[in-house]
């Protein structure tokens, strides 16, 4: 199984997942251009792609969308409530509507060899969801857009190989920041995102022996700093209570306008 953030942050959105058999984009947040220019650097094109898999339908997510199922045909496989929204934002323009997919939270569906699990999240859309990628004995989580997490999302995230793992903002830097109080208010909420704290309690709750990879993700340009993520997170699990360091594990950061390592399992 393989993992690559084409682009991870506030301003856009898109990641790659895929087996020898089978590659889909999580979300399309980014141009179609970039898109493209980050599938090139790992060797794909977006024309390979078996699909999108859509979290939620907020603009950091689905700005190609439409021009991707226009110009590919893909697949886009989305809660119902997700695919509603999407239909309501002019801005993906028309679409082939026989290319939606509907898929239900907590229900399994496959594409090629990859089974794909739906979970559903705290965040303030209509029906979002994380995904959660299995083949074989291997497996993937990808989850961000997370207003908070509990024992239902900590027990779906369990005996993962590599997770990417939302640490949105800094609770100090978002206070003190320019943002109006309304907006800090839905980033703080149960619905909005998660902090780089909550992000590395959460993580210490899931970590195992054989965990491979941490990765970072959806870091807010204005209330974060990457170094600042990953020494919160790391030293969360440190002092949580869990047997684990914040060094125990391999943790980068993805980053909004570069393409990660591609991870493989």
């Amino acid at each position: 199984m393989e993992l690559c953030s084409i682009a991870s942050g506030s301003s856009g959105n898109c990641i790659y997942a895929g087996t020898g058999h089978c590659h889909v984009l999580v979300d399309a947040g980014i141009s179609g251009k970039r898109i493209e220019a980050g599938l090139n650097e790992i060797g794909l094109k977006t024309s390979e792609m078996d699909g999108i898999l859509v979290t939620h339908e907020h603009s950091d997510h689905i700005k190609s969308l439409g021009v991707l199922a226009r110009k590919y045909g893909l697949p886009m496989y989305a809660t119902q409530g997700t695919i509603d929204a999407i239909k309501e934002k002019t801005s993906i323009g028309k679409v082939d509507e026989s290319l939606f997919q509907v898929i239900h939270p907590e229900e399994d569906f496959t594409i090629g060899d990859m089974r794909i699990s739906p979970v559903p999240t705290s965040h303030d859309a209509a029906e979002p969801v994380a995904y959660m990628m299995y083949q074989g004995d291997k497996s993937m989580g990808i989850i961000t857009d997370l207003g908070k997490y509990d024992n239902y999302i900590v027990d779906k995230l369990q005996g993962l190989d590599v997770l990417l793992l939302e640490a949105n903002h800094d609770v100090h830097m978002l206070q003190a920041g320019t943002y109006p109080y309304q907006l800090k208010r839905r980033i703080l909420g149960d619905r909005g995102h998660l902090s780089n704290e909550l992000s590395g309690q959460l993580l210490g709750k899931v970590l195992h022996d054989g965990f491979k990879k941490v990765i970072l993700g959806h870091l807010s340009k204005e209330n974060n700093y990457p170094q600042l993520a990953w020494e919160t997170v790391r030293l969360e699990v440190t002092m949580g209570e869990n047997p684990y360091k914040g060094s125990d594990f391999p943790m980068v950061v993805a980053k909004r306008d570069e393409v990660s390592e591609l991870v493989s399992i």
